[in-house]
């Protein structure tokens, strides 16, 4: 009886390992692909995130049409791997020290206004699909 419930048990992580995984190594890249003395990267990959956060969100508001595990594979996964909070917090801190505070305050606006413009121009794309 054990074995039958374990895979199902096994199953959720795994579909949030795989997409973590995947996540990780696409913000990894994003970042070598925008280096620079600003954190561009991070930016990048928090709005397109965002975006996509978005979209995911909300298409289950509008249209309900995408599976629970390939939520978790790209929201829980995915997209929470993609973004990030930590390396957006280090990077600021860093900026503080080299950069001076306005640079430090600046890369704290972008991201949030980043991020909260991706989020509602995914709610449109939601909308807009279903």
């Amino acid at each position: 009886m054990a074995e039958d419930r374990a895979p199902t048990r096994l199953e959720p992580l795994a579909l949030v390992a795989v997409g973590g995984f995947a996540g990780a190594a696409l913000r990894y890249a994003v970042a070598l692909a925008l280096p620079g003395a600003f954190p561009w990267g991070t930016l990048a990959a928090n709005g397109l995130g965002s975006l996509a956060l978005g979209v995911l969100l909300y298409e289950r508001r509008f249209a309900d049409a995408v599976s629970a595990e390939t939520r978790l594979v790209v929201g829980t996964g995915f997209l929470s791997s993609f973004t990030t909070y930590s390396a957006f917090a280090a990077e600021t801190t860093a900026l503080a020290g080299t950069g001076g505070p306005t640079l430090a305050a600046a890369n704290v606006a972008a991201n949030y206004a980043v991020g909260i413009a991706g989020v509602l121009c995914g709610r449109r794309v939601a909308r807009w699909v279903s």
